[in-house]
């Protein structure tokens, strides 16, 4: 969601209804929104802007492409901050005094986590006993899986990591009090979970491949981290006036523009082509929206005539105010808390007028789901169940769920999180696409949670916002700045019948190897370009076997995280 409590912009507020761009003018003000903007991606929402996608011919789409791997159809199941060690810190040890037992099979491996080797009795090492943070990490129990956000801003990562030494945790990312029945104490940035709470993903680690090398493209929170997944880029990018359309700055969301008029996203402001944006009432405080302009990988297989959508919880609406579509359908968490199901600024395709369904049409039929139709490939999450069913799964698939599933700390927590995950993985594996399947589980940020792991800057930035260890860093992909990374390590899973089972794969790899994947996979190998994340990242094909797959799926039990089938 946003990037925590300590930033001067709050993204999430419960009880009003989101909207964005008008359709033709800004309503209340009578201006055409983008009239001042020029370029490519210029003009957010307007009717003369983005129009409806014609629909494609059916000739000019192939439900399963040409691939260079035995994965016809990938599915990226992308959840929302967890930091590695948060959630597999001490796996594969679990201490199993609450919450639903678990015990690790014989010879799984160990993982770069927070102990240097497992006793009997449990992990041990200094990462658990002597920190260089001045809190130790504790084990969270099962009944503490509902806990504050913690403050995952671009600067504040930096400064938490303290050019390497990862000893500034409490300091600058901490958000220890929150209202109940979140859990709060000092030292909770430091806390970790094992696999008595987040027990499904204990045990897909189990039966297929784990990454512990994952990192996250760039620090900073869930926008650039979905930019990023599809995109690899987060520049070349500004905001607007929710009320004229015009450039504006955006302290917090957008970085000062270059001679060119780009900046670059490091907060999270929503974006221009939504409807369902913030800035609703059209009034001087609304929030700035954001434009990202150049390619993304929607663009790519569009190009191919690859099938392709994102489905996300929430996206369809629930009625329209002053002709603007309202997203308002909410779900109670665990806690009984109502949250809102759809989170513009967790939609990146909705940032560029290439890809923006601004109006949240539906496809015009579930046969036309994948293709290019007045639903310009952006749906509900409803729709992805429905091609499971209907025998029309895209060849890519990126889910996002509804805010209380989607794992985020505040509203949502790993045990609804789980829910999502293990429905909609049962179903997948129960599908007739299951034998070409491959599903790849990561995050968009790690929240500001410890890890332990010191990153490699790839990437350098030299401005206000960065800290020593980003400055001294050359700027080596493009020429646009505030891009530092790779920030922190977060967990990546790739479940499918031809991964490699019970396997830590300690290969590097970033939020941008997804799409490498799909690259390399469809596309020919073709690339981003301008700067992208994706020339440099890490394959996914390390955590795959080619030659032996293993088609019966494994079925877990979507409440408790316990193995019911294999």
């Amino acid at each position: 969601m946003g990037e925590g409590p300590a930033t001067v912009r709050v993204r999430h507020k419960k009880t009003r209804y989101y909207a964005a761009i008008a359709s033709a003018v800004v309503l209340g003000t009578g201006v055409a929104v983008g009239t001042t903007v020029a370029g490519a991606n210029a003009a957010p929402n307007t009717a003369g802007s983005v129009a409806v996608p014609k629909t494609s011919p059916a000739s000019s789409w192939t439900i399963t492409p040409p691939t260079t791997t035995a994965i016809k159809h990938l599915v990226v199941i992308f959840d929302e901050n967890v930091s590695f060690d948060h959630y597999f810190g001490t796996y594969p040890f679990a201490a199993n005094t609450d919450g639903t037992a678990f015990h690790a099979k014989r010879g799984t491996p160990t993982v770069n986590g927070l102990y240097t080797k497992i006793t009997p009795s449990g992990p041990t090492g200094p990462l658990l006993t002597n920190n260089p943070n001045t809190a130790e990490p504790t084990r969270l129990t099962h009944a503490q899986a509902l806990t504050c956000d913690q403050d995952h801003g671009y600067t504040a990562e930096q400064q938490a990591v303290d050019n390497g030494k990862m000893d500034k945790f409490v300091q600058f990312t901490e958000t220890s009090t929150c209202s109940p029945p979140n859990f709060g104490t000092t030292g909770l940035v430091m806390d970790y979970y094992d696999g008595n709470t987040a027990t499904g993903l204990w045990n897909y680690a189990q039966n297929y491949a784990i990454s512990d090398n994952n990192w996250d493209t760039t620090f900073g929170p869930s926008t650039p981290g979905a930019l990023n997944l599809i995109s690899g880029q987060t520049g070349g990018a500004y905001a607007i006036s929710a009320t004229t359309g015009a450039k504006v700055p955006d302290p917090g969301g957008v970085s000062d523009l270059n001679s060119a008029g780009f900046g670059t996203v490091y907060g999270d402001p929503d974006p221009a082509f939504d409807d369902c944006s913030d800035g609703s009432s059209r009034t001087a405080t609304s929030f700035p929206l954001a434009v990202a302009t150049g390619r993304n990988v929607g663009d790519l297989l569009n190009a191919r005539g690859v099938s392709w959508g994102w489905f996300q919880g929430g996206f369809t609406p629930t009625g329209t105010t002053a002709g603007l579509a309202v997203c308002g359908s909410k779900h109670a968490n665990i806690g009984g808390a109502s949250i809102t199901d759809y989170s513009p600024h967790h939609e990146p395709f909705q940032y560029y007028k290439s890809t923006a369904n601004p109006k949240h049409l539906p496809p015009s039929s579930e046969a036309a789901v994948g293709r290019t139709d007045q639903a310009n490939h952006q749906y509900d999450l409803s729709w992805f169940y429905r091609t499971l069913t209907a025998g029309n799964m895209p060849a890519v698939s990126f889910l996002k769920a509804s805010e209380y599933q989607d794992g985020h700390p505040g509203y949502s927590d790993p045990l609804d999180e789980q829910t999502f995950l293990v429905n909609t993985i049962n179903q997948i594996e129960q599908s007739p696409f299951w034998k070409s399947t491959a599903i790849v589980v990561t995050y968009d940020d790690s929240d500001g949670w410890y890890d332990h792991q010191a990153p490699k800057i790839v990437n350098g930035s030299n401005t206000s916002l960065d800290a020593a260890i980003c400055s001294s860093a050359p700027v080596k992909l493009g020429s646009n700045p505030v891009r530092c990374g790779y920030s922190q390590r977060l967990p990546m899973m790739v479940i499918s019948p031809w991964s490699r089972a019970n396997y830590v794969s300690h290969k590097q790899t970033d939020t941008t190897s997804v799409i490498r994947f799909v690259e390399n996979n469809w596309l020919g190998g073709k690339r981003i370009g301008g700067g992208s994340f994706d020339a440099i990242s890490g394959n996914l094909t390390g955590m795959f076997q080619f030659f032996a797959p293993r088609f019966k799926p494994v079925i877990l039990n979507p409440t408790t995280g316990a193995v019911v089938k294999q």
